[in-house]
């Protein structure tokens, strides 16, 4: 794939993301996907982002900077919601927090089939006054 086809291919699994399409999400990610090393699968994927919709019921994912480089898409995403409970171990309770995720995705056969993500959970910590949880 070209930059252009992985820059296309990610802006519309963002979309399916942003529409909570969960039966389009097979189009871009694949049956065996891994996420932090784990194997997942697709149903194991989904139903992360499931719960993290349920968790965050207002979460929109935008993309702040995007580069392609194939196979590999390096992503940073920025968040601004309102977590119902907690969130990374965080007691947000519905205050709204701001923060950003560092995504590296790689890309096999035109599907998502690894995910590495860093999640900035020192920034939610500091916007409630709590300590980070470890991990």
């Amino acid at each position: 794939m070209t930059p252009q086809d992985l820059t296309g291919l990610y802006h519309g699994y963002i979309d399916c993301l942003n529409r909570r399409d969960w039966d389009d999400l097979p189009r871009f990610v694949a049956e065996d996907v891994r996420y932090n090393g784990a194997l997942l699968g697709l149903a194991g994927y989904r139903a992360m982002l499931v719960a993290d919709v349920r968790a965050i019921p207002d979460v929109r994912f935008t993309l702040l900077q995007l580069v392609c480089e194939p196979p590999v898409v390096a992503v940073r995403l920025g968040f601004d919601c309102t977590p119902t409970g907690l969130l990374f171990g965080l007691p947000v309770n519905g205050r709204r927090v701001q923060f950003s995720e560092n995504v590296f995705y790689d890309i096999a056969g035109g599907r998502i089939g690894a995910v590495w993500s860093v999640i900035d959970k020192a920034a939610v910590a500091a916007q409630i006054g709590a300590a980070p949880s470890a991990g």
